[in-house]
């Protein structure tokens, strides 16, 4: 493959936005066996009713081919609070409680439907989509960033060391933790002594990681997603809370 050339975009189209339900269904249908009411199987296209009111964040590849002057190799779903009135909720709402959130009055952005092309994971292909978040946050001075995010299979044993050092080291402040709905599984699967810190680490998705090195913090409990074949948490990241030395990971060295 060669050098990519990315570029960041957000969706003006619908030719634009089924680019990234495509990506999607590669991701979440075929390589990950999930499903939902409204995926589109004949087309090939992962949708569901929070799109229309959501900004969908695109990263592209220009040296490959695609009917949007690139292919789209990268997706992230933006749902702010006036889109989410319009759908009657946020997308987590379904899986968790977000009264602590939405009690706190801050300004809150739900983060979903993350995505890569599998030949781009790995690399810096997520840095640039993150990069283009942050733009996008500074912009719209949101304060608390938050979504749920998935551990593949609900097989809650095979997942109790990554899920019990979530819970022991890295859960959000309690104003603003949400609670998983059922099914549910409690995180502190195993003992806090019986955690092997490094076999956790090995299994906890890069995209957690990359919540959890900006300060983000998880929800009470994990939501046991049977449709789309995971486990999830949630992730609350309150922008406030970054110190210094994250915030500039987090924007490049852009100030506030």
């Amino acid at each position: 493959m060669s050098q990519p050339e990315f570029e960041t975009i957000f969706a003006r189209t619908a030719e634009h936005l089924e680019a990234a339900q495509a990506l999607r269904y590669q991701v979440f249908v075929q390589e990950l066996g999930g499903d939902g009411t409204l995926v589109d199987h004949a087309r090939g296209l992962e949708q569901d009713r929070f799109d229309p009111f959501s900004e969908h964040l695109l990263l592209l590849d220009r040296t490959r081919g695609g009917g949007v002057s690139g292919q789209v190799v990268g997706a992230y779903r933006l749902l702010d609070q006036v889109g989410a009135e319009k759908t009657g909720g946020f997308y987590s709402e379904q899986e968790y409680d977000l009264t602590p959130l939405k009690a706190s009055r801050r300004a809150l952005l739900e983060l979903g439907r993350s995505c890569l092309h599998r030949d781009y994971r790995g690399g810096m292909a997520m840095y640039h989509l993150w990069s283009a978040l942050a733009e996008h946050v500074l912009a719209s001075q949101v304060d608390v960033l938050f979504g749920v995010a998935s551990f593949h299979g609900t097989d809650v044993e095979r997942l109790a060391q990554p899920l019990s050092l979530l819970h022991y080291n890295h859960r959000a402040a309690a104003a603003l933790r949400p609670h998983a709905r059922e099914p549910s599984t409690p995180l502190d699967l195993l003992p806090e002594e019986q955690l092997d810190r490094k076999a956790a680490m090995l299994q906890i998705p890069a995209l957690i990681k990359a919540y959890l090195r900006l300060g983000g913090g998880i929800g009470e409990g994990a939501f046991l997603d049977h449709s789309f074949n995971t486990t999830d948490v949630c992730l609350v990241l309150d922008t406030a809370q970054m110190s210094e030395k994250q915030r500039k990971i987090y924007t490049r060295g852009r100030s506030r």
